[in-house]
């Protein structure tokens, strides 16, 4: 049977990806497993596996198109569909055109008397039973209602009125999802704003550029879903100054950062550690493997092993709850030309040193060149981030949302530090542990801190 490649959601709140090149051409065959797409999401460039053997065919967006998550991109079929596709000839759709946005699409069962449509995919059908929607409203753009055909229905349905002061008429202001959702957590009136994105519509960085909060707007929150515009170049100013051209990556990395630093209650725990022993362990398993070991690799490992006797630093904030999730699952922040990217190691506490190695090591190669899988930057439940490298002795670090906390490490230094009374010189590190208030409490977060300063001073306690 034919299956679908649908464009996957890689974060919690993406609403679309951006087709960056198609790496297999119409009607070629393809494995299962084998890269077919690179899409550029909001976290990072990745690569899109056939999800089954066939033949790649019905490519439904191009090299630079925007495309809601969980939409048909392209279908594979197999060898007997696609002799019978031959040889059935293609019915043409039936469009409907919207003439207004306060239009209702009529009834569509005599436009579809001539057509052959299949079901509606079961994303379609899960948004329309949500929103109450009468799948026989809906025109679709192909052979089968998508999210995407569900998804405009509402935007012609759910909007948003404000009259226009200089013309006295009434306009629809259209918002994402997220900048409608930010809209109400700040006490902002969206209909007051002026929108940057396509058509006007108003995306969150259009709400975080609101300062002054008004009476918000009881509105049904609709799913309309806005792509993100690429940033031009400014024009030169009058002092020859201008602006960059910003990647989606780095764009929406300022999106999330900036929401996560106004909406998370972060404090910070620092904590200075001794790291002779960690130095002599890396250079003992260095002088053993051919596989070279990092300190960051020995950091996951540790920290790997301190959260699954703290399952509270190992939460999620989900909708008002904490969820403690089972697997251990560290994110490496690592950064790249378009932006930051955290690739995640999963289940790390089950993995052997050189196991994490190998894995730190083709995430990152593969995070620098582009080439990342969705299912390498899902799952995270922990997040490290590493500056040592670059002399930063520490900083705060941002929390990656909806995570609990996250590990700034700063360099090794030589230190003057008493040592049983006695000035000594000794190698530190300074860690510094972001934590959400909501999650995690000032003491669970210091016990946590205290069980991984622990085994970095003393690794052996890792067999314990």
């Amino acid at each position: 049977m034919a299956t679908d490649v649908i464009l996957p959601v890689l974060g919690i709140a993406q609403d679309t990806g951006k087709v960056v090149q198609w790496l297999k051409a119409e009607g070629e065959q393809v494995t299962k497993g084998e890269p077919i797409v690179e899409v550029e999401t909001d976290k990072a460039t990745v690569e899109l596996e056939a999800p089954a053997d066939g033949v790649l065919t019905g490519l439904a967006a191009t090299a630079g198109d925007d495309v809601p998550v969980g939409q048909v991109i392209a279908t594979i079929l197999a060898p007997n569909e696609v002799t019978h596709a031959k040889e059935m000839p293609l019915a043409q759709p039936s469009v409907v055109p919207v003439h207004d946005a306060q239009d209702v699409s009529p009834p569509l069962e005599n436009q579809r008397a001539n057509v052959s449509l299949m079901p509606p995919s079961r994303l379609a059908s899960r948004i329309a039973d949500e929103y109450k929607v009468d799948l026989n409203l809906v025109a679709p753009a192909g052979k089968r209602i998508q999210k995407a055909d569900v998804l405009a229905y509402l935007q012609n349905q759910q909007h948003t009125e404000q009259i226009d002061s200089a013309t006295n008429r009434t306009r629809v202001v259209t918002a994402s999802p997220k900048a409608r959702r930010l809209a109400r957590e700040q006490g902002k009136d969206i209909a007051m704003m002026k929108g940057t994105g396509p058509d006007g519509a108003v995306l969150t960085a259009d709400v975080l550029a609101t300062l002054i909060p008004v009476s918000p707007l009881q509105a049904v929150e609709d799913e309309l879903v806005v792509a993100v515009p690429p940033v031009e170049k400014v024009p030169a100013s009058s002092n020859g100054s201008s602006g960059l051209s910003l990647s989606t990556t780095w764009r929406l990395m300022a999106e999330r950062t900036t929401q996560s630093w106004t909406s998370v209650p972060h404090f910070f725990l620092v904590r200075e550690v001794r790291v002779n022993r960690l130095v002599a362990w890396r250079e003992q398993i260095l002088e053993r493997s051919s596989e070279k070991v990092t300190y960051t690799d020995l950091l996951i490992k540790i920290v790997a092993a301190a959260l699954r006797t703290h399952p509270r630093l190992n939460a999620t904030w989900s909708s008002g709850t904490i969820v403690l999730q089972e697997d251990v699952n560290v994110g490496l922040a690592a950064a790249v030309e378009e932006g930051l990217v955290v690739p995640v190691i999963h289940r790390a506490d089950e993995l052997s040193l050189k196991g994490i190695a190998k894995q730190r090591k083709d995430l990152v190669s593969r995070a620098q060149a582009g080439k990342l899988r969705p299912q390498d930057l899902q799952g995270g439940t922990f997040t490290i981030s590493n500056l040592g490298m670059y002399g930063v002795d520490a900083f705060n670090a941002i929390i990656n949302a909806p995570q609990a906390a996250i590990l700034a490490v700063g360099r090794i230094a030589e230190r003057v530090i008493p040592v049983h009374g006695q000035p000594a010189v000794e190698s530190v590190m300074l860690l510094t542990l972001s934590c959400d208030h909501r999650v995690v409490d000032g003491a669970r977060g210091a016990q946590f801190l205290d069980s991984v300063a622990k085994l970095v001073e003393e690794p052996l306690g890792l067999l314990e």
